[in-house]
């Protein structure tokens, strides 16, 4: 039962989370109509894909091995979706770095001496 709630909680957040982006996207859409509106699933499979080849890739090289054909116009809207989420950065070389990290989150939130403003 507490892993089932875990992740409802989860895939409630990364919807919210989702939603909250999508609406930024439509905002930027007025102004420019070519921007794409991608999927949770699309977002999902992209962030995995950058988890497993975490600082190997730079954008062109992951967009052409994800494992399914994304438009290059969505594929950047999920970049920046990921970056400003703190869940992704660039190296020097271009290459893009998977950095969230839930687990380091939960234990410095723990510790006493530290507190979150």
């Amino acid at each position: 039962m507490g892993q089932n709630l875990l992740n409802i909680t989860k895939t409630f957040i990364y919807q919210l989370i989702y939603y909250m982006f999508m609406q930024q996207v439509l905002e930027h859409k007025k102004e420019n109509p070519f921007v794409r509106s991608p999927t949770l699933d699309t977002v999902l499979m992209v962030e995995k894909t950058i988890e497993e080849y975490s600082g190997e890739y730079n954008k062109t090289k992951l967009w052409k091995n994800l494992p399914k054909k994304v438009m290059w116009q969505t594929f950047l809207v999920i970049l920046d979706y990921l970056e400003n989420t703190n869940k992704i950065a660039f190296d020097r070389e271009g290459k893009i770095a998977y950095i969230w990290n839930p687990e380091l989150v939960k234990k410095y939130l723990n510790n006493p001496k530290l507190r979150a403003r």
